[in-house]
């Protein structure tokens, strides 16, 4: 467990690319925002089980955007959450340009 991540659960891997993206690039991860999603060895950003409890846990928690694998997201809705669909992690970088 690193800063609160569960490095055994693959929802927590774009989470965890942030971050180290972040570090480097010295720019810090807006605080609202929040990432869920597997990572693929080619930086594909893969769905995750249960997708929408996990949504509505990181809304409870205070979070208002998220990114979100592109694949699977189309049917959930989170009253006052952005949902910030991703397919790679060039395009979830981009959002914290």
């Amino acid at each position: 467990m690193v800063a609160g991540l569960n490095l055994n659960e693959p929802a927590a891997d774009l989470a965890a690319v942030l971050a180290l993206a972040s570090s480097f690039r010295d720019r810090p991860v807006p605080e609202d925002l929040a990432a869920v999603g597997e990572v693929g060895l080619t930086g594909e950003i893969r769905s995750v089980s249960v997708l929408g409890q996990r949504l509505s846990e990181i809304h409870r928690l205070g979070f208002y955007k998220c990114l979100v694998p592109a694949r699977g997201v189309k049917d959930i809705d989170i009253p006052g959450m952005q949902l910030i669909p991703v397919r790679n992690i060039r395009e979830a970088l981009a959002v914290l340009a």
